[in-house]
């Protein structure tokens, strides 16, 4: 695992006003590591200001201080002009500059601009930056961080980054989980993380219409390289039938990844005209993070993905199979 950089817990400590911000789609990582260290450094007396594009998923609305967390930019742009050079700007769990979303240009020009992160591809954009593809989750960084800061953690702190553990790790099924993530996870109850909580929340959460969802993509299945990749896929058709959005198929990809067989689990969004959204998990004997890179994405060894434009569904899913089969040997 990669040392805290010493120069961090400083550059928090002599900052009064910090932005925090992670990437577009968050996902359970980055929700939780901001909230997470949102409160920490609350409790260490800063004016934070919590930054997301969009607002806050249902599937995410249990994880706490999620009233506190701000979508507008002019909000934002207020709050740096007050702080005037006592200001510094996070962004978690965001493997690269593109993916801080519209507004990322504007939030570089905080300086200092620090990154967090556990992404492999990570190329470390910022004037300051810890990344650790060694990793579980970011939110196991941010403990650390923390404990570097020498602050113990509220409930809350402690339930947000338990439950970025959890999903990024699979529940702490995926190869990046080892004994500091267990011992990480340990702490965080002690203080204070209700884990049948937490994972009541996160996987008992399913409404009837979102069954039928799961139902209608199941049905999609392709299972291709004699079992040993597996592709599903959603449709814009498919989630107007049913009442639900995009965030929906969240965790849907974990289904065919669970087919004893199956390395790598494809899910092929169609997230609107000529926009396909790709989701990639394998099983340690392929890299999807290689393969997403080849499609301009990024990510884990066991969990990345990329986006294309102006194509089909299908054209991503042929020209995504062709090099599954390449790297697999089918």
């Amino acid at each position: 695992m990669t040392t805290l950089p010493e120069t961090l817990p400083e550059a928090f400590r002599s900052t009064g006003n910090i932005v925090l911000t992670t990437h577009i789609n968050p996902d359970g990582d980055a929700l939780g590591s901001l909230i997470g260290l949102a409160d920490i450094l609350a409790a260490m007396g800063k004016q934070v200001f919590r930054y997301l594009e969009e607002p806050v998923s249902h599937l995410y609305a249990f994880l706490p201080d999620t009233d506190l967390l701000r979508t507008d930019m002019d909000e934002l742009r207020n709050f740096v002009r007050r702080a005037g050079e006592d200001v510094l700007c996070v962004s978690l769990d965001c493997g690269d500059r593109q993916r801080l979303g519209r507004h990322g240009d504007e939030f570089l020009r905080i300086r200092p601009f620090i990154v967090i992160d556990h992404h492999k591809g990570n190329d470390g954009f910022g004037d300051l930056t810890w990344i650790d593809p060694y990793r579980s989750s970011t939110g196991e960084m941010i403990f650390d961080l923390a404990m570097a800061l020498e602050q113990n953690l509220s409930a809350r702190a402690a339930t947000a980054l338990y439950a970025a553990m959890v999903t990024d790790t699979g529940s702490f099924r995926y190869e990046s989980t080892n004994a500091h993530t267990f011992d990480v996870a340990r702490q965080l109850v002690n203080f204070g993380a209700r884990p049948h909580e937490v994972a009541q929340n996160l996987f008992d959460n399913y409404t009837v219409n979102r069954l039928r969802l799961l139902q209608k993509v199941l049905a999609s299945l392709e299972v291709h390289c004699r079992g040993r990749v597996a592709m599903i896929s959603v449709t814009g058709d498919m989630l107007a039938a049913t009442g639900c959005t995009m965030e929906d198929t969240e965790n849907f990809i974990n289904l065919p990844r669970s087919v004893m067989t199956v390395e790598v689990a494809v899910f092929l969004k169609e997230i609107g005209e000529g926009r396909v959204s790709v989701s990639l998990r394998a099983k340690d004997t392929c890299d999807v993070a290689e393969v997403a890179a080849r499609f301009g994405g990024g990510g884990h060894r066991n969990a990345a993905g990329f986006r294309a434009a102006e194509v089909t569904v299908a054209e991503v899913r042929s020209r995504l199979l062709e090099e599954l089969n390449r790297r697999l040997g089918c």
